[in-house]
């Protein structure tokens, strides 16, 4: 069997995926907080950022893989309207139900599913738009599911895949400090679980980085990708185009 890695460990690929769903079963009631007093509330802001650069139009087929707790899903449903539909999707059953909640208290009713983003349960050219923020580092075989991402979306359609990505190089040394010690403890704190915290700071470091990713995502079909770094590196948008 293959081996991959779970942050800074080595593991099986069959074990991965049930020791990310443990991280985000446990982190699911507190994630919106926890993303705020990470970022310091800028994950609104890369997340409003990448919805201009979508300029979703209303009637338009979205997917929304690794959806979470649906501030995406949310901000595209608006845009698409009702001759749209956006499909809210995550493979964690715990942060799929955070979200669904969140969309249904703010009347907004979408279809949610558990599903893997390296088999999607969708036929081919399905979407305009298929967007996966901070999940891609998560996934087993991410090849594999930009494979996947790219063959649900329709000729000419976009993909976004927003992630924690390489800082900038001034700022290194204080990005790892507050990382692997100011973030699992705010983990510890708000959530009751620094374990999981420090492995989303792990899973930073191995994820590829701003070039690295460009050039996956064009193996995996994409004809044109444009990479936006957004504070300084520390979250970076690759947007791909299928030809």
């Amino acid at each position: 069997m293959a081996d991959t890695h779970f942050g800074f460990k080595t593991v099986d690929e069959q074990e991965k995926a049930s020791r990310v769903r443990g991280v985000f079963d446990s982190v699911a009631p507190s994630y919106d907080v926890m993303n705020d007093l990470m970022s310091g509330g800028l994950h609104r802001l890369w997340k409003r950022y990448t919805i201009g650069v979508a300029n979703p139009q209303p009637g338009q087929r979205v997917l929304d893989i690794a959806g979470g707790t649906g501030d995406l899903s949310l901000a595209f449903a608006k845009k698409v309207g009702p001759a749209g539909r956006v499909f809210h999707t995550d493979i964690n059953e715990a942060m799929l139900r955070e979200g669904r909640t969140r969309l249904l208290d703010r009347g907004v009713v979408l279809p949610t599913l558990v599903c893997d983003a390296e088999k999607l349960p969708f036929a081919n050219d399905s979407f305009d738009l298929v967007s996966v923020a901070f999940g891609l580092r998560n996934m087993t075989n991410k090849e594999l599911a930009l494979a996947e991402m790219h063959r649900t979306l329709k000729p000419g359609g976009k993909l976004l895949v927003l992630e924690f990505s390489r800082v900038a190089k001034p700022l290194e040394k204080a990005y790892d400090w507050y990382s692997f010690n100011i973030l699992p403890k705010l983990g510890k704190w708000v959530a009751r679980d620094e374990d999981s915290y420090r492995y989303l700071a792990e899973s930073i470091r191995m994820h590829p980085d701003q070039e690295s990713l460009r050039q996956m995502m064009r193996q995996a079909g994409f004809g044109h990708v444009d990479v936006h770094n957004l504070s300084a590196g520390v979250v970076a948008l690759h947007v791909g185009i299928k030809c």
